[in-house]
């Protein structure tokens, strides 16, 4: 037969046990789901985190985006403003380097000019064209000349006899003008027969290759 002392004691240890178990596993329970609360809430702040985020990097970019469309209308607004400063300095400076180089009193000082032969579509734009009695200067203007400025003059020197024939008992003399050029640039302008026209020393505009052109002619 069984102890029913033994047996109601070792019940009541198990009602302990089994009590003391669900008290920890409540406990354990209320703490994992205030863990998990927190969690979700830390995720939901992350999220919204992450969203102001992304609308703040749209807003970047967007930002971004238009300071670059800015910017270059800047670049394009002073690389014209440049364009036309260049010729503002060299323009005046044409009649006195004539003057003063080719003895030549002009008679007749053109600056943009443009002209178009219908027929065969041929057409052009010329910075300066200035006139002597025997003479013909035409002259291009770069701010920034290099090596394809001066091949892109020389092709529209040919156009140019084409262009304007009524030019063609007089002497053609092409001026290649900006404010500096490298020698280099000289040298190869110089043995194409072209004078070149800028900043002596940046103290007064003058012909840099006179006479390398003069005793080349």
């Amino acid at each position: 037969m069984y102890d029913e002392s033994l047996i109601e004691e070792r019940v009541d240890r198990l009602e302990t046990i089994l009590g003391e178990f669900i008290v920890s596993t409540s406990s354990s329970l209320n703490r994992l789901s205030k863990e998990m609360r927190e969690f979700k809430n830390e995720m939901r702040e992350f999220k919204n985190e992450m969203g102001e985020f992304k609308n703040e990097m749209r807003e970047f970019k967007n930002e971004v985006r238009q300071d670059r469309k800015a910017m270059n209308k800047q670049w394009g607004e002073l690389a014209n403003k440049m364009g036309s400063l260049t010729e503002d300095i060299v323009v005046p400076a044409v009649r006195p380097a004539i003057k003063r180089y080719f003895n030549q009193e002009l008679i007749d000082f053109m600056v943009k000019r443009k002209r178009k032969i219908k027929a065969s579509g041929l057409e052009g734009e010329f910075d300066v064209i200035a006139l002597s009695e025997d003479k013909v200067f035409v002259v291009e203007v770069k701010s920034s000349p290099d090596e394809n400025y001066l091949n892109e003059f020389v092709k529209k020197m040919n156009r140019f006899v084409t262009l304007f024939p009524e030019y063609a008992d007089k002497q053609l003399i092409p001026l290649f003008a900006g404010l500096r050029f490298e020698t280099d640039m000289i040298e190869l302008a110089s043995s194409r027969k072209v004078y070149v026209m800028a900043y002596r020393e940046w103290d007064y505009m003058d012909i840099l290759n006179f006479e390398k052109v003069d005793r080349a002619s």
